[in-house]
């Protein structure tokens, strides 16, 4: 039997895209459809133009990096942003998963994969890109410390951010806070 690896690509029940240096050379219709978008509006564009700010597409370039070039792969929970459409702007949580084809030099090329998470997990407050960040971090049931690492800040500060997650969000303890953030 042959297997059309186009066809597979194309019918992927997650978004792929396929990068060079941090731009998109081909993506699926799933990754179009997720964010909003034709075809002609992703091939060639950074993928900059898929986050809420150029400065979190900056720091997360920087923090996946070395991740990438450990291990060849990376994945995370962010809030992406919708490119056009009905829901052009619109914030979102999306399962983002990567692998570099060279472990050497993480950005030159690789695959990634894309999942929308606004089903199960709604972004209901207005969030700074740091709090962003500490959120996701959060989520995934790190530290203060280990997020502090993560994102190359002291753990103090990654207090005082969860501390305004805390307030936008009415919860009374860290575990309350990442229950909130995980319904939206």
């Amino acid at each position: 039997m042959d297997i059309d690896y186009r066809l597979a690509f194309e019918l992927a029940p997650v978004g792929l895209a396929l990068s060079r240096n941090r731009t998109m050379v081909d993506c699926n219709r799933h990754l179009c459809d997720m964010f909003g978008a034709r075809l002609e509006q992703l091939v060639g564009q950074s993928f900059q133009v898929l986050y809420p700010s150029a400065q979190e597409f900056e720091r997360t370039g920087e923090r996946i990096a070395p991740l990438l070039n450990r291990h060849g792969t990376y994945s995370d929970d962010r809030i992406m942003k919708r490119l056009d459409g009905r829901f052009k702007g619109e914030p979102f949580w999306c399962h983002v998963t990567g692998r570099a084809f060279n472990q050497a030099a993480p950005h030159e090329a690789g695959i990634w994969t894309f999942e929308d998470l606004s089903q199960r997990r709604p972004v209901k407050a207005e969030l700074t890109a740091r709090e962003r960040e500490v959120a996701a971090h959060l989520m995934a049931g790190l530290t203060s410390k280990e997020i502090g690492r993560a994102l190359t800040i002291s753990h103090r500060t990654v207090e005082i951010y969860r501390a305004k997650l805390m307030r936008k969000y009415a919860a009374s303890n860290t575990g309350d806070l990442v229950h909130k953030l995980m319904a939206g």
